[in-house]
């Protein structure tokens, strides 16, 4: 079965953020991505943003896990005063996030397509016709300990 989970967009202070709600919930990040840690050629980052957020996971209970990213500045601003987060599912196959992005996207907008990623799982994301994001997201390494 599909697991959701909760992913919010910060403006550059997605790691601070974060050290507060570990300081809250306990445990350690399961995963830390900065900016710099993708970039290449094809994937240019400014100085400024290196060091900031692609990725941070924070395992919350046995099953659950709260994610983010800071948005780069090229991308504009993350309105504050309105929803920052995106819906994520964790699917269990290749065939289920296909199945599941697929059929969520249908008549929404895909911003991302579902396809191999440059951290290794297979993810897509976009925005419903009813204008909620989600994030469909299958890692292999994560199925291979169940």
């Amino acid at each position: 079965m599909a697991l959701i989970n909760p992913h919010i967009n910060f403006n550059g202070n997605a790691e601070e953020a974060f050290t507060f709600y570990k300081s809250v919930f306990g445990g350690e990040f399961a995963k830390i991505v900065r900016f710099k840690d993708l970039a290449s050629s094809g994937f240019p980052v400014a100085e400024k943003e290196e060091n900031k957020i692609m990725h941070i996971v924070l395992p919350i209970g046995k099953y659950s896990m709260l994610m983010a990213n800071d948005v780069p500045e090229a991308m504009g601003r993350t309105n504050e005063n309105e929803n920052r987060s995106k819906i994520v599912i964790t699917a269990e196959s290749k065939e289920e996030a296909d199945k599941l992005f697929n059929g969520l996207s249908a008549g929404g907008q895909i911003e991302g397509p579902i396809g191999d990623s440059p951290w290794g799982s297979y993810f897509g994301c976009f925005r419903d016709k009813y204008g909620i994001e989600w994030m469909v997201d299958f890692d292999p390494k994560n199925n291979e300990q169940k």
